[in-house]
């Protein structure tokens, strides 16, 4: 008996301590967050967590506009630069407009500004140098000496709450700086205000206007040590009196006592100074940073733990931080207590659902939504229902929502391949299954951008659309499959007839003679001359790209583009010739880039590109393709990104791509096999079950699928289901260096 008592022990020992071993996994350990924050990639770097309303980190100056240089603050950062203004609240990553950096807190010493220091002459105003060797970023924590200063900043969050830490290495007239008259890109202020309310408290609001027309942030300030004395300014202008300031450009300085680390929490609210002392008070109602980072070092490690990737450490340190980019909206919209901003500008409250923001869902809607459906259906849950309240408060859907104002940035109907999605894999509460579909119908009928052609299943003409007209109709016709789709799950037929004749509206467009799809006039001719190459932005009838590179954006009929070139081997060899071309583009948009011949990478209307190979029976060449793409273009640089994050799309494609599948098709609930770049991962899923990928023969030259098996059985298909996932299981990819061209050739295996 004892025996056995003692060999349960020792496997009960075992188990747990492998649990918590998995349990206490460091996962961000292998997260490089400056990946992307040099070039073009416009990542956010500082100090937030998973999807939260506060993105905590340094503004810098953004250098001149010669070209690039000032497009490329559009997060407020880039690692090329090497000062900072200040710390702000609120960030955007990865986007190709700028916008927020929202109040401005700069710890500082020896002479007082309020003016912010101009580029390379930080004497004259507010501001320090710093150098990377003197600054580090992790999930959840940033810090970095402010040399100028020699103040040692430390900065971490919690969903709604910022929490600075300022330890004073020199301590000659030590103040912050509360600047709400900061700005960036786009962004300006149109109303500002500060409230002394105790000696250790401020409370305030910034109202602007930029790529978010009408912006409305309400925040609190709490400080663990006393203000000694406050100035209020309106710009340059000394406010009388002491306990309130309002005007456009009101900022602020507090002397301060810092004998002691200086440590603030900063609460955001989109409605309200009350709401956001309440969101203090509720998510880090202590003084303790270590505690504070330390929980959002938790957060992180939740969410990255989600899938456990096994690989080299420089492919498993990309995988990691584009699974953490992954992370970074759509954002928190609302307060703990249920409070949000709505587009009517009126103040709702829901408590069932976390409301969001930050959609960007022209990029998004292709692989970030796909992968939270697979790893979060309460947020995925929550994302469909912000978007349905959108709707209901702006009468259509979102197309890229910001705080509270729709931007009307992109092209076609993007919320509608996400609300569908939702629908037919049933990440939708049931009592919002006729809203959304209403919410997609109404939006699908609308007026605006040619829509009033598409409803009568016609061409958009030139005349009508001067430039981008084919961009808008092929986006329409991917967000009409959608319609078509929910119409026919939710058994709505005569519906779903007409939304599959507008879904196959994208046969218009093309020409025979050019083998493109190209703009066409009122009377049915096309638009000559014609130059395939030409990506003049807003020049042409497609939307950052060309006529090559939009060739290829019918994923929701792969097979009908298909027929439209003639077949399998004529299509084969348009795509060959297209990866073939030169890699040269003349007065394009900096959008188009990370070219493989006129494949673009860096930009969203390609990433299916290479799954569609294994439509017409040569899934090897896609593999080829989408390995080069990865191996190229994804490193662990702070250049790593080819292009815009954009808000964590291209980093969802890789976090896809790299276990070796692909949603070319958004709304069809299939994964395209490409080319695994890992030994295994195992996907911990929402119900409970894990899904495993295992890759034998791993290694570097081994880039083809020789053969597959799902559950140990022979699986000749060149793709898994959304279902075969969610079911758990094992899917094991025996790879190759050689492809093996039967793999997938016969059309009863293809997607």
């Amino acid at each position: 008996m004892r025996t056995i008592f003692k060999t349960v022990l020792a496997v009960f020992v075992s188990i747990s301590s492998s649990s918590l071993f998995a349990q206490h996994k460091d996962f961000t350990q292998f997260v490089n967050p400056y990946i992307g924050s040099a070039g073009h990639g416009h990542v956010f770097v500082g100090a937030n967590v998973p999807n939260g309303a506060v993105q905590l980190g340094p503004s810098q100056i953004s250098q001149t506009w010669d070209k690039f240089n000032g497009w490329d603050w559009c997060s407020g950062y880039n690692y090329k630069s090497e000062e900072i203004l200040g710390f702000t609240h609120t960030h955007l990553s990865g986007t190709g407009i700028g916008d927020l950096n929202d109040i401005l807190i700069l710890p500082a010493n020896g002479k007082q500004h309020i003016q912010q220091a101009p580029f390379n002459k930080m004497n004259e105003g507010y501001g320090s140098k710093i150098s990377k060797q003197n600054e580090s970023v992790s999930p959840g924590y940033y810090k970095v000496l402010l040399e100028d200063y020699n103040i040692l900043a430390e900065l971490t969050s919690s969903e709604r709450v910022g929490y600075h830490k300022y330890t004073f290495n020199k301590k000659d007239n030590p103040h912050l700086v509360i600047d709400l008259s900061f700005k960036m890109n786009w962004d300006k202020p149109t109303e500002t205000y500060l409230k002394l309310v105790n000696d250790s408290t401020i409370v305030g609001y910034r109202f602007s206007t930029g790529w978010a027309n009408d912006q409305k942030v309400y925040f609190a300030i709490k400080s663990n040590t006393k203000f000694k004395k406050v100035d209020f300014y309106n710009d340059s202008t000394a406010v009388l009196g002491y306990h309130v300031a309002k005007g456009q450009n009101i900022k602020a300085i507090l002397a301060i006592d810092p004998t002691n680390p200086v440590e603030l929490k900063v609460g955001l609210s989109p409605v309200s100074t009350k709401n956001a002392l309440e969101n203090i008070a509720t998510e880090i109602p202590y003084w303790d940073f270590e505690t504070a980072k330390n929980k959002a070092k938790e957060k992180w490690n939740d969410v990255l733990g989600k899938i456990d990737f096994k690989a080299d450490d420089n492919t498993k340190t990309i995988f990691y931080t584009a699974f953490y980019h992954s992370y970074f909206a759509p954002t928190i919209f609302s307060d703990v207590n249920g409070d949000y901003m709505g587009t009517d500008k009126q103040v709702y409250n829901d408590k069932q659902h976390q409301n969001y923001t930050v959609f960007s869902l022209w990029d998004t809607y292709r692989a970030l939504h796909p992968l939270m459906t697979i790893l979060e259906d309460k947020k995925s849950k929550d994302f469909v229902s912000s978007m349905l309240k959108i709707y209901q408060q702006q009468g259509k859907l979102p197309v890229w929502h910001l705080w509270a104002n729709e931007t009307n940035t992109m092209v076609g109907l993007p919320a509608i391949p996400v609300i569908a999605d939702a629908i037919l894999k049933g990440i939708i509460d049931e009592n919002e299954i006729e809203l959304a579909y209403e919410a997609i119908k109404s939006t699908a009928m609308g007026h605006d951008n040619g829509l009033k052609y598409v409803r009568d299943l016609k061409h958009i003409p030139i005349e009508h659309m001067d430039h981008e007209s084919v961009a808008w109709a092929l986006e329409y016709a991917i967000a009409d499959f959608g319609a078509y789709q929910a119409a026919k799950f939710l058994g709505k037929t005569t519906d779903a007839e007409y939304f599959e004749k507008r879904y196959k509206l994208y046969e218009q467009y093309f020409d025979q003679e050019m083998g493109h799809f190209v703009g066409r006039h009122e009377n049915g001719n096309f638009r000559r001359p014609f130059d395939p190459l030409m990506a003049k932005h807003r020049a042409n009838d497609y939307c950052e790209g060309n006529a090559w590179q939009y060739t290829w954006l019918v994923p929701q009929d792969v097979h009908g583009l298909i027929s439209l070139f003639g077949g399998d081997k004529q299509f084969l060899k348009k795509l060959d010739e297209f990866i073939a071309l030169p890699e040269h583009l003349d007065d394009a948009s900096p959008d188009i880039s990370g070219m493989i011949g006129q494949y673009a990478q860096g930009n969203e209307p390609n990433h299916h590109v290479p799954y569609l190979y294994a439509y017409a029976g040569e899934q090897w060449k896609g593999a080829a393709l989408v390995h080069k793409a990865m191996t190229k273009y994804y490193t662990n640089e702070p250049a790593g990104l080819c292009g815009n994050d954009d808000a964590g799309q291209m980093s969802a494609w890789y976090v896809f791509s790299s276990m070796g599948i692909y949603p070319a098709n958004p709304m069809d609930g299939k994964y395209i096999f490409g080319s695994p770049l890992m030994e295994e991962a195992s996907i911990q899923l929402p119900n409970g079950k894990t899904f495993h990928i295992k890759v034998k023969n791993y290694g570097k030259n081994n880039i083809y699928v020789n053969k597959a098996t799902l559950n140990g059985k022979n699986h000749s298909n060149t793709y898994i289901t959304h279902n075969d996932i969610l079911n758990g299981g094992e899917l094991i990819f025996e790879m190759s260096a050689k492809p093996n061209k039967k793999f997938g050739a016969n059309k009863t295996f293809r997607p």
